[in-house]
């Protein structure tokens, strides 16, 4: 008799000391820091990438349900995909694709048994309407962006003549990892909440830093924008607030006690947004993001020289 082998991938995780993945908040950051058929209920096939940080976790799955195989990028991913589901793109995050699809996060997470922290991987299938509902074919065609990424290029025709050649400008990968020292230079955002930094980026794979404080005390806009996520639809984050600001940053704030804005909102740079909750381990702290574009930024940089 074969033997069915399961394989589970590696994705966020419900504790805090590990890292906090997409929504992008978000869910959220939105982001993610979290503006988005008729066939049997199967879990996308997963392959491996990287959103909002939280610690690796088993992947579960309901009784019952049979999780899909894991599967390598390749021609596959640009088959053609039914109504009702779409394929995860370089960038996408949960809360993104929620968004395009007029969906809530955890409803979409729910359909796809995606993990607790609503990682979801390039390459991924993943059902955005609900099982035996049917999908209108304008939804289907969109492409699921998160709340930060760049605006599109003018095509071709709509370009002046006198733009530089394409091979002068880096291509979208190597855009994503350059440093964001130049355009955003130290003190561009303000420190989130008082208290010494526990964790910082990097540390275990963290995406962003973690900031012991104490229960109830303020949680501050790091800079002004709109709120584009604020709920708890992913438990790894707790209550989670993504922050959009302009066309390339966002910031996110989790672990909080009490959200004190809603999405749509507009927010000054230090106006409190949060009050201070605790982690999964039940230390009071805020897991603070930022995002450039969708990829994770170290904060430690951009932040003004009086921390904590």
């Amino acid at each position: 008799m074969r033997k069915r082998v399961v394989v589970h991938k590696e994705g966020f995780g419900t504790n805090p000391r590990g890292a906090i993945a997409s929504v992008a908040i978000v869910a959220a950051m939105a982001a993610g820091l979290a503006g988005c058929t008729s066939t049997p209920r199967t879990p996308a096939p997963i392959v491996e990438n990287s959103a909002l940080s939280a610690p690796p976790v088993v992947q579960s799955t309901s009784p019952g349900v049979t999780p899909a195989p894991v599967v390598p990028l390749g021609p596959a991913s640009s088959a053609p995909v039914e109504p009702g589901f779409y394929r995860v793109k370089p960038g996408d995050t949960l809360y993104g694709i929620s968004r395009t699809f007029k969906q809530k996060p955890a409803d979409v997470s729910k359909w796809n048994t995606l993990p607790e922290s609503g990682q979801v991987n390039v390459g991924q299938l993943l059902r955005v309407t609900p099982p035996g509902a049917s999908a209108p074919a304008s939804a289907t065609a969109k492409s699921a962006q998160p709340p930060l990424l760049p605006t599109p290029e003018k095509s071709a025709a709509q370009k002046p003549a006198v733009d530089k050649p394409a091979a002068d400008k880096p291509a979208p990968s190597e855009e994503r990892q350059a440093t964001v020292a130049a355009t955003a230079p130290k003190g561009t955002f303000v420190w989130p909440a008082h208290g010494d930094v526990v964790r910082k980026f990097g540390a275990s794979g963290n995406k962003g830093i973690d900031i012991e404080g104490k229960v109830g005390q303020p949680v501050k806009a790091a800079a002004a924008g709109k709120v584009v996520y604020a709920g708890s639809g992913l438990r790894a984050y707790g209550r989670m607030i993504i922050v959009k600001h302009g066309n390339d940053y966002l910031t996110a704030y989790a672990y909080n006690e009490k959200l004190l804005v809603k999405e749509g909102d507009t927010v000054k740079q230090g106006a409190t947004i949060a009050d201070m909750g605790t982690g999964p381990g039940g230390t009071p702290a805020l897991h603070f993001e930022v995002r450039k574009s969708g990829a994770a930024v170290d904060p430690m940089p951009l932040l003004g020289a009086a921390g904590g």
